[in-house]
Formats: C-alpha cells, sequence, structure tokens
C-alpha cells in the first residue's frame, strides 16, 4: 500500500484502540491491542506521517530509533536490592527504569497529554545482544520489566531486507501479534504531500516527466545509487534557500541530496532550464497581465519538456499567491475570535486594555503549550506567531473602536490578497489559452489546480469560471487517458535517449 493508506489504518487502529465504554475502559483491552509494525524502504515518508498523524489525532509522540540506543539505554541499568523470600534475605538483581519508558512520562508530565504513540524506527535493524529485547517488546510491550504506559500506542517501523544488510527477520511468533502494513513509494500519493508543504515547482515539473526518477534504489559495481522522496524534499528547502541567497544549484549540488549520479545531473540540467524559461517568458508580467506575442508563439511551439516547465511556472508563483491569501485568512478568523473575546469582556465590565492584554496573555500560553506538545504544523505555528505579532502592534489602541479599525485593516489587507490571486489565475488561463487554445496542456494546467491543497482551497472559497468551465469540459477519462499516454511517450523518449 501506498504511504497515504497507511496514514489512514494508523489513523483508525489510534481511533479504535482508544475508544472507551460508558466505565472509562478501553474498548479493545490494551492486551489486545497489536503494536503496528510499518514496513518499506527507507525514505518513503515513514517517521514523517507519524508526526503528521500525532498532530492530527491531537495525541502525544515519542519517537525513537532504536539503533542509536544500547541495551542498557532501551531496558535500564543493573543495580543489586535486598528482598526478603520464606525468611531469607537474599540479593536481587534490579533495573532503574528503561529511557524510553521514562521518556514517555516526561512528556506526560510536560504536556499534560496522557495517550500518544511510541514510535520505534529501525526495529528490525538492531544488534545481537537487542534482538531478543525487541521481540519481547511487540510481544509483552515491555522493556526489560517495565510496560508501556496504557493510553500509548506502539508503532514501529522498519526496512526489508533488501535495503538493509542488517536486517533480522522475525518469528512467527512475533507476527502473529502485530499489524502488519507493508509500504511502497508512490509518486502520485507524495505529490498530494508535496503540494500541501509546497514543495519547489521544479522539482513536481521533472517528476511529472520522469517519474521513475522519484525513488529508485541500485546496487551497482561502483555501490548503492539512490534517490528517494526524503532526498526530494530536502533539496526542495535548499532550493528555496539558494533563490533567496542568489545561488545556483548545479549538478555537484544536486548530487548531495540525489545520489544518483544520472539523476543529479539530469535534474540540474532541468533546472537550469527551468530557472532560464522563468526569464525567458518572464512569469511575473504573464501573471499581471503582460503577455507578448512573442512568448505565446514561443510556447505554442514549444517542445513537450518547456510547455510542461512553463505551466509549472505559473503554478509555482500561483501555489504562492494562494497559499499568503489562505494565511492571511487563517489570521483574520483568529484575529476576530479575539476581538469578540475583548468586547465580550467589555460588556462585563473589564476595562479595555485589561481585556486586550487577557487575549494577548491567552494566546501566548495556548501557542507554549501546543508547541511544547508538538502539536503544531508550520502553518498552525505561522498563525499563532502572526497572531501574536498583531495582537501585540494592537496594544497601542486607545480603545475597542479603533481596534476595530485595525482589525478592518487587516481584512482588506486579506481581500487585497484575495482579488491578486483570483486576477493572476485569470491572466494564467488568457495565456494558456492563447498558446493552446483548449489543448491538453490546459488540461495539465486544470488538473494540478485540483490536485493543489492551497490552490483548490481559493477555488472553492472564491470560484472561478474558467476552472468550473474547463473542468467540465475537458477533464473526461478519455482526455485524462490521452495526457497520460502523452506523458509516458515523452518518459520512454526521454528514457530511451539516456541508455543512448
Amino acid at each position: 500500500m501506498d504511504i497515504k493508506r497507511a496514514g489512514k489504518e494508523i489513523r483508525d487502529t489510534i481511533e479504535a484502540y482508544l475508544l472507551k465504554d460508558s466505565h472509562g475502559e478501553y474498548m479493545i483491552p490494551p492486551l489486545r491491542q497489536r503494536p503496528v509494525l510499518l514496513m518499506g524502504p527507507p525514505g518513503v515518508g515513514k517517521t514523517q506521517i507519524m508526526e503528521q498523524i500525532a498532530k492530527e489525532c491531537r495525541i502525544g509522540l515519542v519517537s525513537y530509533t532504536i539503533t542509536h540506543h544500547t541495551r542498557q539505554s532501551a531496558v535500564g541499568l543493573p543495580f543489586i536490592r535486598e528482598k526478603e523470600y520464606g525468611g531469607k534475605t537474599c540479593s536481587v538483581t534490579e533495573y532503574t527504569m528503561s529511557e524510553i519508558i521514562a521518556s514517555i512520562y516526561d512528556k506526560m508530565e510536560r504536556t499534560g497529554i496522557r495517550e500518544g504513540i511510541l514510535f520505534i524506527d529501525e526495529i528490525n535493524c538492531v544488534s545481537e545482544t537487542m534482538a531478543p529485547m525487541m521481540l519481547q517488546f511487540l510481544q509483552c510491550k515491555t522493556f526489560g520489566n517495565q510496560k508501556v504506559p496504557e493510553g500509548w500506542i506502539i508503532v514501529a517501523a522498519g526496512n526489508p531486507p533488501e535495503y538493509n544488510k542488517s536486517v533480522r527477520d522475525f518469528d512467527v511468533v512475533t507476527l502473529d501479534r502485530v499489524k502488519r502494513l507493508d509500504v511502497e513509494a508512490d509518486y502520485g500519493v507524495w505529490k498530494e504531500y508535496a503540494y500541501r508543504v509546497g514543495i519547489h515547482q521544479a522539482i513536481l515539473s521533472y517528476l511529472d516527466i520522469r517519474r521513475e526518477n522519484f525513488y529508485r534504489i541500485e546496487t551497482t559495481v561502483d555501490g548503492i545509487r539512490f534517490v528517494t522522496a526524503r532526498g526530494w524534499e530536502d533539496l526542495s528547502e535548499l532550493l528555496y534557500v539558494y533563490e533567496r541567497l542568489g545561488k545556483e544549484a548545479d549538478a555537484q549540488v544536486t548530487g548531495q541530496y540525489l545520489q544518483y549520479p544520472r539523476v543529479a545531473r539530469d535534474f540540474a540540467n532541468f533546472l537550469e532550464l527551468y530557472y532560464k524559461y522563468h526569464r525567458d517568458y518572464r512569469i511575473e508580467e504573464v501573471l499581471r497581465g503582460g503577455v507578448t506575442p512573442q512568448a505565446i508563439s514561443r510556447l505554442h511551439f514549444a517542445d513537450f519538456d518547456e510547455k510542461v516547465s512553463v505551466t509549472g511556472l505559473l503554478l509555482s508563483r500561483l501555489n504562492q499567491a494562494f497559499r499568503e491569501a489562505y494565511f492571511k485568512d487563517r489570521l483574520a478568523e483568529a484575529l476576530f475570535s479575539r476581538l469578540k473575546a475583548v468586547q465580550k469582556s467589555q460588556e462585563e465590565g473589564v476595562p479595555f486594555t485589561e481585556a486586550l492584554k487577557d487575549q494577548y496573555d491567552r494566546t501566548q500560553e495556548q501557542y507554549r503549550k501546543e508547541k511544547e506538545a508538538e502539536l503544531l504544523t508550520r502553518g498552525g505555528e505561522r498563525t499563532f506567531l502572526e497572531t501574536l505579532s498583531w495582537l501585540e502592534q494592537a496594544g497601542a489602541a486607545k480603545d475597542f473602536d479603533e481596534l476595530r479599525g485595525r482589525f478592518a485593516a487587516q481584512t482588506d489587507e486579506r481581500q487585497s490578497l484575495l482579488d491578486e490571486a483570483g486576477s493572476m489565475l485569470e491572466y494564467a488561463f488568457d495565456f494558456l489559452e492563447a498558446a493552446f487554445g483548449q489543448g491538453q496542456e490546459l488540461v495539465l494546467f486544470v488538473t494540478e489546480l485540483s490536485a493543489g491543497y492551497y490552490s483548490l482551497w481559493y477555488i472553492r472559497e472564491n470560484g472561478c469560471d474558467r476552472y468550473y468551465k474547463y473542468n467540465k469540459g475537458l477533464l473526461f477519462s478519455e482526455r485524462q487517458q490521452e495526457i497520460a499516454g502523452r506523458i509516458e511517450e515523452a518518459r520512454d523518449m526521454m528514457t530511451g535517449a539516456d541508455r543512448t
């Protein structure tokens, strides 16, 4: 299964395991709550999906890569205790609390969250001395003689033997006590995630053409060559920073993340052309209505790679505008709720400055708690920080009327961003219609708008007549199959060129 389906299975498991009856007891007793064993190749997002699930379910997460631990840190250190058995005093070996178990209690004490996920990565890659302990952990949910606290669900992850020479097979007794999920890399599923977190559009445009380069692990005479989803995401972060610094990522740089030399070189060449198309077509001017006949003619007669790249450039800038509008909208919602609270406090006789400061303090405390509990997404943290900054600046307001005026200016800014994004979307349609008519390239553009998290949010909230028109008129299964075949054909041609 793909990582998206695996995430759903884990969410469903958590919901089932944490469901309680009318007496407050878990419907499925902890003894019958099988640990989840997530098996899949490295770099497909096993660790990341656990972080995402914990945030979505609003529960704790304690994560360990078990290969980084010794038997002593996992089980605890031995010490001698005197005990009396049948009237005779004996020296008995006991153990200090496991570091892993202790970290769960620390998490509960620090955050107040009593339920969560204990995630153990690389569980089948432990040393010979650790192997029996890991089997005991999966079978009995204990480290040494200490149990994992109730309400904490065990999820373990491992790599299949073809990806790691140190992998140890689990016996039938152990496998019969776990819920096993086998995960495979899937570009289509990863692309949904990529749009949500803002993976660089150059990477998405490249992988749309060369999907076979999304995830590859091969053993050659020169050693292991590989490229993973993790590598693409980390490279994306670097590309954004390099752009701000005015630096370029060549094959030497991309090869530090894509450790498959041919793929690294191929992407570096594509990236160079991608930036060139940005300059040649003046994408920013196109999205402001500055389309020239020369640009339309060039795009109409361009090869397939160039068409995909230019479409990707338009989408990248549009998604940036949609994303900024989205967060400005979230900020407006957060501020509106704070203003209502201030107004209510005033109606109850609380002075304005005191009521406003109270909302700032409450927001700051909520932010502190959620950040410490690791429940915040990057977007959620951004909204909190912008809310706090606005409330801090609003502290200079003399009364509620002035505060309301400041909020009105904020909503005007929000509307301005929404209008700007809508205008850019219309100009993008103008440009592509002029270049392609109603051709397959426009189908690709509309399909990508439908796949993007922020673009879909914008269209759902604000509408776009031409999107609805083309979505209805063009995206029939026959047309989708046609463009998929076209991309596949181009990909086959490029693969053949690579071999030569």
